[in-house]
């Protein structure tokens, strides 16, 4: 009989760890699918819907001398939880606005301070207030489409939320999701004691988790 080089031993032996290591990834793979396609069928988890549902601006006013966007938005948010096992934690949220892609204000929508858990196959409203001023360069276009917003009455605002949330199915809490939600919302100007010309209709925001 022929002697077992030690070189042919050697890859025989690799091989077979190869193929060890493979069949056990492959079961890990197999067992998280099945863990994942079980949690989907009896949760049935379905994203949080969000909306604007009120804006009101009462001052929106840009001195091309100084380049100062003076400002006063409010807006007030819808959140619906639709499921019917899991909750949600609202940790934080965070809110941005922009103008022709120029952003001019953010703020603290939830905070640890007003922190709050939605429940199942509920409804949250929440608020965010952008008031202020703040240096903006507007080149001689966006000026003009601000004139002309200004003079119809309705702004397009951009709004994005950054939030932080988790989830609580059970007495189990879990994850320490991050998402955005993004808002294209038309919004109607008045000065304190205007009547508005145009009524802010309601916007459904797209949710990104």
């Amino acid at each position: 009989m022929a002697p077992v080089h030690p070189h042919n031993r050697c890859r025989r032996c690799c091989c077979c760890l190869f193929g060890v290591i493979w069949k056990l990834l492959l079961g890990i793979i197999i067992l998280i699918g099945l863990i994942f396609l079980i949690f989907s069928l009896v949760v049935q988890p379905r994203a949080f819907r969000f909306s604007v549902n009120e804006a009101k601006l009462t001052q929106f006013n840009y001195t091309t001398t100084t380049n100062t966007l003076r400002y006063n938005l409010v807006l007030n948010f819808t959140a619906r939880n639709p499921n019917k096992k899991l909750n949600f934690y609202y940790d934080e949220v965070e809110g941005h606005v922009s103008y022709h892609g120029i952003r001019f204000a953010s703020t603290d929508v939830i905070t640890w301070l007003n922190s709050f858990r939605q429940y199942t196959k509920s409804t949250n409203v929440m608020s965010g207030v952008f008031s202020g001023q703040r240096v903006v360069v507007f080149d001689h276009d966006q000026v003009s489409d601000f004139e002309h917003d200004k003079k119809e009455g309705v702004f397009h605002i951009d709004v994005k939320l950054y939030t932080n949330m988790r989830f609580r199915l059970g007495d189990f809490i879990f994850g320490d999701n991050k998402s955005n939600i993004k808002c294209g919302i038309d919004v109607p100007f008045g000065s304190n004691g205007t009547k508005l010309l145009n009524a802010f209709e309601p916007t459904t925001c797209d949710v990104n988790f």
